[in-house]
């Protein structure tokens, strides 16, 4: 079975003008091209448009999505990666949520807000307390002022690649890769250049994190549910650590 382009279109609720573009660029051909020129997409076009249609939500643009799609070989571990993705932002909504209908509950109700409810899946310093215990509270102002700062433009780049990172270490995981091979060391690779970036970061500006502050980190992930979160729960969390001490005991 396979459905138009117009159908797959209303369906997925984007236009024809983009899944044209989707297979200009490589990223999305049709099944096959009727002899009156239009584009049919069988179910196995429908599973990889799910997957690009859910990568761009991530905030991913085309280039970061051919090579997600690319170093996939497994649609069953690619979709649950995205489903454990998907899971963590339904709660954080959730959160957001709640907070919401707490706070137009107190203001049509008369009463008073409740100031530490307002913001709960909102905040960006739920860990400040961590960081200040283990590397200070400099490290934490620092790295917080570089935030505040940024534009909205420039948050949404760097949650992007974050979003991107832990998506590619959930795949990893659920391929069953091994801490120590090729794939699971790039990885941890990218994890400690893009954690060098950050002000305030033990080792920022020398090009590499710490070793203690890397490996304090990949512990982190595993014993704490919040950080195990971001790579979709405690399993993935302890495959994230594991490839990262074998990297600092490499690399740092």
């Amino acid at each position: 079975m396979d459905w138009s382009i117009q159908d797959i279109a209303k369906l997925a609720g984007t236009t024809s003008r983009t899944l044209r573009h989707y297979d200009d660029v490589g990223l999305l051909a049709p099944s096959r091209v009727g002899s009156n020129g239009y584009r049919y997409y069988d179910e196995l076009a429908l599973v990889r448009l799910q997957r690009i249609l859910m990568l761009r939500d991530l905030g991913l643009g085309i280039p970061a999505i051919a090579d997600v799609l690319a170093g996939e070989r497994d649609d069953g571990h690619a979709l649950r990666a995205h489903l454990a993705w998907l899971q963590q932002e339904r709660q954080r909504i959730d959160r957001q949520i709640s907070a919401v209908e707490s706070t137009i509950d107190s203001i049509e109700g008369g009463e008073q807000l409740m100031a530490e409810k307002m913001f709960d899946g909102f905040d960006h310093t739920q860990y400040k307390e961590e960081v200040e215990q283990r590397w200070g509270k400099q490290s934490y102002a620092d790295s917080d002022a570089w935030w505040r700062a940024k534009s909205d433009a420039e948050k949404a780049e760097f949650t992007s690649f974050a979003a991107e990172l832990g998506f590619d270490w959930m795949v990893a995981a659920g391929e069953g890769v091994a801490p120590d091979s090729e794939t699971a060391q790039a990885l941890a690779k990218r994890q400690a250049d893009w954690l060098s970036t950050i002000p305030g970061a033990p080792g920022h500006g020398t090009g590499a994190p710490t070793k203690d502050y890397f490996t304090g980190l990949a512990e982190m992930y595993v014993a704490d549910e919040r950080f195990a979160a971001n790579y979709g729960g405690i399993e993935n969390a302890q495959f994230v650590r594991d490839s990262m001490l074998v990297y600092a005991e490499r690399h740092l």
